[in-house]
């Protein structure tokens, strides 16, 4: 069991750091950032709001989620 679910994080990501991409903000994280998600994966987004749709430039991309800064 522990080997598959090492597998399930080693799946390509949808995003790269420096990638673009739109993005509608669908929540609000306990920190202030925006949530949202690209092909599934969760993205954070500093500075956004629920219900934004913003141009986001990803910064940083963990195992499970990333992060990105709004575009102007």
């Amino acid at each position: 069991m522990e080997g598959e679910r090492a597998k399930r994080f080693d799946v390509p990501k949808p995003v790269a750091v420096g990638d673009t991409v739109d993005v509608v903000v669908e929540s609000q994280g306990g920190q202030g950032d925006g949530i949202a998600k690209v092909g599934g994966f969760v993205v954070f987004v500093k500075g956004a709001k629920k219900g934004d749709n913003c141009k986001v430039r990803i910064t940083d991309v963990k195992r499970t989620y990333a992060v990105g800064e709004r575009q102007q």
